[in-house]
């Protein structure tokens, strides 16, 4: 049992009761503490009475879009880590989910080692820094208007607007940081931000890139810092 992990809160959002029931029981078998309630009025209620360290959150709830109900953490300045749950092989729902500020998405029907698994990689991240991240003792990092704190792990912007991140973002940006000025392509700068084997097909950089450039400038269209290296990947460019 990993001590770092032990009796990490999470709370799994499912209204499939035997999945739901199967991924709690792997998730305190694992060491962490887990429970799990069917939809998105129950899970209000869990996060109004304390504090979780992981949502695992389902894409289709009886009484909400888990789509909306992320957003609707974010906007509120939440910055718990969410695992999105989705439908098999739909990638405009994982792309949409990731673009308003999910962690990490699964399809179902899913393995549950691999969810386990996952939720790990993710609570690792919001503990220690992510593989191949810069280190906390680097303290912070300025650019532009930006100050990044690796070690609270938070942006702001002209010294006190709180920009909010979500651990994907983090652990993205300070790969690129890290590395300014040296193209990466997509699949190491994967393996930097998750620890995770690149996949040709998965998107989740590019999608990723998208919502920290809408962080980092008022026109997407014309990224300042993170810019493509066309049919490579994306270099970090700071000022000067």
């Amino acid at each position: 049992m990993e001590t770092d992990l032990r009796n990490r809160r999470v709370l799994v959002v499912d209204d499939d009761d035997r999945l739901r029931a199967l991924i709690v029981r792997h998730l305190n078998d694992a060491g962490m503490d887990a429970r799990g309630v069917p939809d998105a009025r129950q899970m209000q209620r869990w996060l109004e009475r304390e504090h979780q360290d992981l949502i695992v959150l389902d894409l289709m709830l009886p009484d909400d879009d888990g789509l909306r109900v992320c957003s609707r953490l974010r906007a509120e300045g939440n910055d718990v880590p969410v695992l999105m749950l989705t439908a098999k092989g739909d990638d405009v729902d994982r792309i949409l989910g990731l673009e308003v500020g999910a962690d990490d998405y699964l399809p179902k029907p899913c393995n549950a080692r691999e969810l386990v698994a996952r939720v790990k990689a993710i609570l690792r991240r919001t503990r220690s820094t992510p593989p191949g991240a810069p280190e906390p003792q680097l303290g912070q990092y300025r650019f532009g208007p930006f100050i990044l704190d690796f070690e609270r792990r938070s942006l702001t912007r002209d010294a006190d607007t709180r920009i909010p991140l979500t651990t994907g973002d983090f652990a993205l940006l300070s790969a690129l940081i890290r590395h300014a000025g040296q193209p990466l392509s997509r699949d190491r700068l994967y393996v930097l931000a998750t620890g995770r084997e690149y996949l040709p097909e998965d998107r989740a950089i590019d999608v990723r890139v998208s919502r920290l450039r809408k962080l980092l400038t008022d026109d997407n269209s014309q990224p300042r810092y993170i810019q493509t290296v066309w049919g490579f990947g994306y270099v970090f460019v700071a000022d000067g």
